[in-house]
């Protein structure tokens, strides 16, 4: 997996924009973060989803709000429907593209709460995804007032919305620069290029040109984890990946994952799922290949 920063220009004549996808059924991804906030609709499918230190499973249509330099990405197992195409409606804006003065007004509170909620990833459920799912197809194929209009309907739903759920620990920190997120990103692309290797926390201090002890603060204070404890989550994320495709025993998936030791991959499959790697199996109704 590899971690990319992104960085979005709008056209002059918008100050936010709205795009269709269709998505692509992968057994790998890219974990991104960017400026930008970002609503992301995303319909038939099955999969997990990474929201800062968020890792849960989805399944059919998903509804997530992004704030600024939040990472993220949505691991996708399979369509749910066949035979439709899965596709994602995905918005990207800033809070303040009608201008700052909106959001300082009394009938923006709600707003503006939502907003602040924005930095650790909201997802949504039930009518407020029905709704939001209408007005954002509709966005589709209008321009100008009228697509403001409905932006500001979109985001009037959501900050209204009951079933809002908050997916980062309270604890986690978002990268709030772009030159953190630079060197964050480089530290994630190394680790997801090579978490099936050794990796010392010499050699990734170096990437970022801090030393050691620097970077462990550093690391700490953007993650809310230890570089060994990020790595290890990496390789059971892939190595439970591996288990759920049905082509890999467990053993192979130790392996494969980085692991030398079965003994220590049982130990910390079972510390990050809650499960013995066949106990996990098992839940999932699947048979050790």
């Amino acid at each position: 997996m590899q971690y990319i920063y992104e960085n979005f220009t709008f056209p002059p004549d918008q100050s936010f924009t709205v795009r269709s996808d269709m998505i692509e059924v992968k057994k790998y991804t890219t974990l991104k973060s960017h400026v930008n906030f970002e609503i992301a609709l995303i319909e038939n499918l099955s999969g997990k989803r990474f929201i800062g230190d968020h890792i849960e499973d989805f399944e059919g249509t998903e509804l997530v709000l992004l704030g600024s330099y939040l990472p993220h990405c949505w691991q996708y197992y399979r369509a749910i429907d066949p035979m439709i195409h899965p596709h994602a409606t995905v918005i990207h804006f800033f809070p303040n593209f009608l201008g700052n003065q909106l959001l300082e007004k009394p009938e923006a509170k709600a707003l503006v709460t939502l907003f602040n909620n924005a930095a650790k990833g909201v997802s949504f459920s039930g009518e407020t995804v029905v709704r939001a799912q209408m007005v954002m197809k509709q966005m589709l194929f209008e321009t100008g007032l009228t697509r403001a209009a409905l932006m500001l309907q979109l985001l009037d739903i959501l900050a209204q919305s009951s079933s809002a759920k908050i997916l980062s620990s309270p604890f986690f920190n978002s990268v709030d620069s772009s030159s953190e997120a630079q060197k964050i990103n480089k530290v994630f692309d190394h680790i997801f290029r090579n978490f099936q290797n050794d990796i010392s926390l010499q050699e990734v201090a170096d990437i970022t040109t801090m030393s050691t002890s620097a970077f462990c603060r550093f690391f700490k204070q953007k993650t809310n984890r230890t570089l060994i404890d990020f790595v290890k989550e990496i390789r059971i994320s892939h190595a439970a990946k591996l288990l759920l495709e049905g082509n890999h025993n467990v053993t192979e998936a130790c392996y494969d994952s980085g692991y030398n030791s079965i003994s220590n991959f049982n130990t910390h499959f079972k510390e990050i799922k809650g499960l013995s790697p066949r106990e996990f199996l098992k839940q999932y109704a699947i048979e050790e290949s």
